[in-house]
């Protein structure tokens, strides 16, 4: 249908994916369309390097069939679509089952701290067997945050930095008592080298049986169907906090256009095929995404299947889940990862203590402006 038309891929590794993407937009390297994720939106868009999709979007048919909330999560920056979103990511608890019940556990931990009782149990470090699987590098922001905000019960839902009451969260004693507990999940239930851990060093770990609980998005789904037998891992909800609550976050990623390509309208011609509800199907299952496409869900048993009960579970219930908005929309979202991260690390290895890690971390917010 579109002779003389190539597509040549550009694949970086994940670790350095976007960094690759922000220097090929800058330098305004050769690029039609690139890979736009919600932590990179607002960093792509205020430096000018994506073109405005909304008349585009417009005209195209499937904007109909979007699951609710998805543009309007992609108009995230100056509420303008500088993207089209093609999946969506929620974390969930991935935990193997034939390890647990190899040490008398029958089920998945509900609360955080069952799930820290369970890890430190199954840790042990003499048979390089632990519990829970660190993520020390590649932006944790959110496997920090899922902790610590589960000992709150009244974070904003459009922004999970802020109480519902304006304040910013890390000043609040409930931050320092979520933090104490993610420190210790590290000190006392993952391995030491997992400082280091990024996506790739997470799935690894897991499906080799070393740590058996996992805190990941969907598309492990798609890793782990390559490396592990399905009777092996389950999902279950995400554990709460002492709250009753837990606070995941609405991820997304998707195709954008470059604002100086030559070539738009087959830009997004390509885009709106890649969307189609055969092709997005085919994307999230093999890719281990979760469809923005209402169609693919009717259309497809797979994504009804046993193995997404945890995200089922966390979507039907939404007075424990509270699905909240990451501050994207404020143009120093993109330095808070490599800080947050930089910092955490300091605090693991002894070098800053607690207190002076949520002090900086809330200065850092005051100065981005967010209350």
């Amino acid at each position: 249908k579109n002779p003389g038309v190539k597509i040549n891929l550009i694949s970086p590794p994940y670790e350095t994916a976007y960094q690759k993407i922000y220097t090929m937009v800058s330098t305004r390297q050769p690029l039609d369309i690139v890979e736009v994720g919600d932590w990179s939106l607002s960093a792509l868009a205020s430096m000018g390097g994506l073109e405005n999709l909304e008349k585009y979007i417009e005209k195209w048919d499937g904007k109909d069939y979007l699951i609710p909330g998805i543009l309007e999560a992609a108009r995230t920056y100056k509420n303008t679509a500088y993207l089209l979103p093609n999946a969506v990511y929620v974390k969930t608890l991935f935990y193997r089952t034939d390890v647990l019940e190899k040490y008398g556990i029958k089920e998945p931990p509900k609360t955080v701290f069952e799930m820290y009782g369970m890890a430190r149990y199954l840790t042990r470090p003499e048979i390089n067997q632990y519990g829970y699987t660190f993520r020390g590098k590649g932006f944790p922001t959110a496997f920090i945050d899922l902790i610590v905000t589960s000992f709150f019960d009244d974070i904003d839902p459009n922004n999970m930095y802020l109480t519902k009451d304006g304040k910013i969260i890390w000043e609040d004693p409930r931050a320092k008592l979520g933090l104490e507990l993610y420190v210790r999940l590290y000190k006392d239930t993952a391995p030491k080298d997992s400082i280091n851990w990024g996506f790739d060093e997470q799935v690894n770990a897991f499906s080799s049986g070393i740590t058996p609980l996992l805190y990941q998005d969907p598309d492990t789904l798609g890793l782990l169907k390559d490396s592990l037998a399905p009777e092996k891992f389950a999902t279950a909800p995400l554990p709460v906090g002492p709250s009753g609550k837990a606070y995941p976050t609405f991820g997304f990623a998707g195709w954008g256009i470059v604002s100086y390509s030559k070539h738009k309208d087959l830009a997004w011609k390509f885009i709106e095929f890649f969307n189609s509800p055969e092709i997005n199907a085919y994307w999230c299952k093999e890719y281990g995404a979760l469809p923005v496409d209402k169609r693919v869900y009717e259309m497809d048993p797979y994504f009804s299947s046993e193995k997404f009960y945890g995200w089922k579970y966390m979507f039907d219930h939404p007075e424990t889940y509270q699905f909240t908005a990451y501050p994207l929309w404020n143009e120093r979202w993109s330095e808070w990862n490599q800080f947050q991260q930089d910092t955490m690390q300091k605090v693991l290895l002894g070098k800053m203590s607690i207190n002076e890690v949520l002090k900086k971390w809330a200065e850092f917010w005051k100065e981005a402006g967010i209350k």
